[in-house]
């Protein structure tokens, strides 16, 4: 299955919505949980929680009665959110070529773990499998949930095994990775009666954009990312020299415009490391015209297809 076109030599012209030198998003940057709008709550709660071996961390509703009560569950692994699922029933489904999610990449720790949950996904719901590759700087497993959202389960070679090109970016392909052969490599009695107990994180959010040009203006002249990789159709993006915290592609919605509401992608969450931090990317967001909420704890915004980007310090 090809997750990903291979990378291509040409990298697309930009244009910058700001006029001066790139000011870097602080290194310690994260990427932190992703909000899901969903039709069918108890099937994805089904899916990310005992399918994905995710822990329910929060769910409002459980302590209010009433029709106008909260519904939502928020999702993780030891204590750290991961997913937010949103109860929308009245949304319709998005359009296929509309801008949105592409996945959401969750980061294992160690092999051992990630093989845990390939497994369940393998025992409980192989029909969302969908595909895997060795990215040179991880190894990945590819599903998709019940609604259609993307999810990635990954795992991360040491910084120490990267290369990169003379240019300083970061080599990446999409090699043949068979899941049987991890499994039969990976998968411990311990991991596999404990699927819960690794730690995760969002390691990436990748999403479907109109067009790569408007996306670097955005998510690097603007918000402060260093752009790592660029492949036709796609641009991947990263703070502290990371392979990438974000990626935008083409390769299913090219011309899309601004998202209507539907289902899908809520909220993208990322984590900057101090109050500075914040400061100095409100300055940017403010010095590109992009108008964005701050109640002085977060920022909120949004890119030009209308995903939403919610920022906070860690």
């Amino acid at each position: 299955m090809s997750t990903a076109p291979r990378p291509g030599d040409g990298s697309p012209a930009t244009t910058p919505l700001v006029e001066r030198a790139h000011e870097s998003i602080a290194a310690d940057t994260a990427m932190d949980a992703v909000t899901l709008l969903v039709g069918d709550l108890d099937r994805q709660l089904h899916y990310y929680r005992d399918v994905l071996a995710l822990e329910v961390i929060d769910r409002p509703g459980d302590r209010f009665e009433g029709a106008g009560r909260p519904d939502a569950v928020t999702l993780g692994r030891a204590g750290r959110p991961l997913v937010v699922l949103r109860h929308m029933p009245d949304l319709p489904p998005a359009v296929r070529g509309a801008a949105g999610l592409f996945h959401t990449a969750i980061l294992f720790d160690d092999r051992a773990g990630l093989a845990a949950t390939l497994a369940s996904v393998a025992q409980h719901a192989p029909q969302t499998y969908v595909g895997s590759a060795d990215h040179l700087v991880s190894l990945a497993f590819y599903l998709t949930d019940p609604e259609g959202n993307g999810v990635e389960l990954y795992w991360d070679r040491g910084r120490d095994e990267w290369r990169h090109g003379a240019d300083g970016t970061v080599v990446m392909d999409s090699l043949r990775l068979d899941p049987n052969a991890f499994l039969g490599e990976h998968l411990t009695d311990a991991s596999l009666e404990s699927p819960h107990a690794g730690e995760a994180v969002v390691g990436h959010v990748h999403l479907q954009v109109g067009d790569v040009p408007t996306a670097r203006a955005f998510y690097v002249d603007a918000l402060g990312f260093d752009v790592t990789a660029s492949w036709h159709g796609a641009l991947f993006v990263s703070a502290g020299g990371y392979h990438h915290h974000l990626a935008m592609n083409t390769w299913n919605s090219a011309g899309a415009g601004p998202r209507a509401s539907s289902l899908g992608l809520g909220e993208v969450r990322i984590a900057v490391p101090g109050q500075d931090d914040l400061g100095a990317l409100a300055g940017r967001l403010a010095y590109a015209g992009v108008v964005a909420a701050d109640d002085g704890a977060t920022l909120r915004f949004e890119d030009p297809w209308r995903n939403v980007v919610r920022v906070a310090v860690a």
